[in-house]
């Protein structure tokens, strides 16, 4: 495969091969070849950029139809767009992180402890008020809009080198219209976790170690599943040793926890105790019971006769979802993308705590839609396209619906 997921007609040597010892002397083996030059590489990323163009010109054009349908309806409802995509819910809790900083003690008040939120997303919201000195809400959504078509390009990349450019466009449409993407152009973390993800497992896969290992350990400062991420990326490099020392893959797999352990580490030290992260996490009710919660909320939703149409999405999305792994599984998917999925399935369904962002929490585990974009890319053209186009306005629909119907968070 080439860079930016082509397959090429030359099988690639495995980045995890390693030579035998050559007995050669030092001084007389050959130098290795330098690394590409600054406009090599820029114009090999240009043409990944062109080679992905058609994948994320899709991924736009869903999302601003979900907007076209959002904005007259929040107009009709008298809700302000800006405030309901820029400083709502966990956006204002990001804003007022990066303004005034972290708790400097636990508390005793329900869901009120800001230590439960990773802290790259705010310093980069405030890092980006330096360089633009703009309301806080512009930045975040700035992030987040930009952090998204990253997002998609690194779904894209995943996708094409797996299976062709084909799938690799489906895998981002698919991902773009997923029943709560609208929040990827909301100033939340998810975009932005997405990108850092896709890029990572990307990495793996081309044998990039210390790629792979600094972006999942930026991953695991941005959300509390970029362990299972780090978990991916550590597992695989492990493995990649036993066919030879590689040092790369070494420092790919310790860097790769390294941001998750450092922030949970830096909370146990402001609270002044070692489980200072988990007590806030058990002061949301976030605790990990085994799917106990979880089935017990399923349970209650069906006993109901007319459910909340939000929270019955959220139950369709987490069966799906574990179906999907399944599939996945079977498709035989490379081993990084199966561990970080089933890992990332077992802390969103094993812990109680609130029900209704599960859905949310899933968004970066694109791999498992790879079973429906393989399935579609191979369908007849108008059969792809109808289930695309009824996908993207159901996308549009549930978001609208997700932000002004019902009256929870997203």
């Amino acid at each position: 495969m080439s860079y930016d997921g082509r397959p090429t007609s030359e099988p690639s040597t495995p980045a995890t091969a390693t030579l035998a010892p050559s007995r050669v002397p030092l001084s007389r083996r050959p130098r290795p070849a330098p690394g590409p030059a600054p406009g090599e590489r820029s114009a090999r990323a240009l043409r990944a950029l062109l080679y992905a163009s058609p994948a994320l010109l899709a991924y736009g054009a869903v999302r601003v139809l979900g907007v076209l349908l959002f904005a007259p309806w929040a107009h009709r409802k008298h809700r302000g767009v800006w405030h309901l995509l820029a400083e709502s819910w966990d956006c204002d809790w990001y804003l007022k992180i990066a303004e005034h900083g972290y708790a400097h003690t636990l508390g005793t008040q329900f869901d009120a402890n800001n230590l439960a939120f990773f802290p790259l997303y705010p310093a980069l919201i405030r890092a980006g008020e330096v360089l633009a000195p703009e309301p806080r809400g512009a930045v975040g959504l700035g992030i987040s809009l930009v952090c998204s078509f990253l997002a998609a390009w690194g779904v894209f990349a995943v996708g094409s080198r797996l299976y062709g450019r084909r799938v690799g466009t489906v895998l981002v449409v698919l991902w773009g219209s997923l029943p709560i993407a609208l929040v990827q152009w909301m100033g939340y973390t998810e975009s932005l976790f997405t990108a850092l993800t896709a890029w990572s497992l990307y990495a793996v896969l081309s044998g990039r170690w210390v790629w792979a290992g600094t972006l999942a350990a930026l991953a695991g400062l941005t959300r509390p599943t970029g362990v299972a991420l780090a978990a991916a990326v550590s597992l695989t490099a492990l493995l990649a040793l036993r066919r030879g020392f590689d040092g790369r893959a070494l420092a790919g797999a310790v860097l790769a926890p390294f941001g998750w352990l450092l922030y949970v580490g830096w909370v146990g030290f402001r609270l002044g105790r070692w489980d200072g992260y988990f007590a806030v996490q058990k002061l949301w009710h976030n605790e990990w019971d085994g799917g106990v919660g979880t089935l017990r909320e399923m349970w209650d939703l069906f006993r109901i006769e007319r459910p909340q149409l939000f929270l019955a999405m959220v139950t369709a999305v987490l069966l799906v979802a574990a179906l999907l792994f399944v599939l996945s599984v079977g498709d035989r998917q490379p081993l990084p993308l199966l561990v970080f999925t089933g890992l990332l399935l077992a802390i969103v369904l094993g812990s109680k705590g609130v029900y209704f962002p599960r859905a949310r929490f899933l968004m970066p585990g694109f791999p498992l839609l790879l079973p429906l974009a393989v399935a579609l890319a191979r369908a007849r053209p108008h059969v792809t396209l109808t289930v695309l186009g009824a996908a993207a306005v159901g996308s549009a629909a549930f978001g609208g619906h997700m932000l002004l119907a019902w009256m929870g968070p997203p």
